[in-house]
């Protein structure tokens, strides 16, 4: 007597849904880690990093002095027209600047060929950087391995 049965097309496909189910659980309950690199006594840079832990991420932090930091943001990668006083690290990309939580989600589901995100200068109202309620309009970037940037997305003045 054969006790093996092949499994019908319902049986299959319910079984696929479920792991596919799983696996969107597992992913939307894990915390996306970043690690920040900052310099001394920065108070915006512990502003970002506050934020970034108040958005859910999981935040390591750690200080750089001098050519130490400096030489950090040129392995990875970010562009010397674009620098700030600090960069975060999130799985191979680099985050310049007081980029918004909205973003950095975006990048890690996207996984676009690139080296990281910029935001330039530090505009009053961006993450870290005073109320968003009356901030200052402004981009951020997308750096690709080239060096070359495009606006990843644009924030109005409020």
């Amino acid at each position: 007597m054969n006790w093996h049965r092949s499994p019908d097309r319902r049986t299959v496909l319910g079984g696929v849904a479920a792991v596919f189910a799983f696996a969107a659980t597992a992913r939307a309950d894990e915390r996306v880690a970043v690690h920040v690199v900052k310099g001394t006594g920065c108070e915006c840079c512990v502003a970002w990093a506050d934020y970034l832990a108040a958005e859910d991420f999981d935040v390591t932090q750690e200080e750089r002095y001098g050519m130490l930091l400096i030489h950090f943001k040129i392995e990875m990668g970010v562009p010397q027209r674009l620098t700030t006083c600090h960069t975060g690290v999130v799985g191979q990309y680099f985050l310049e600047g007081h980029v918004p939580a909205t973003d950095i989600r975006r990048l890690v589901a996207e996984q676009p060929d690139a080296l990281g995100l910029a935001v330039a200068g530090m505009p009053y109202g961006s993450p870290g950087m005073g109320p968003e309620d009356k901030r200052e309009a402004y981009d951020v970037l997308l750096v690709r391995s080239d060096g070359s940037t495009e606006i990843y997305s644009s924030y109005p003045e409020a």
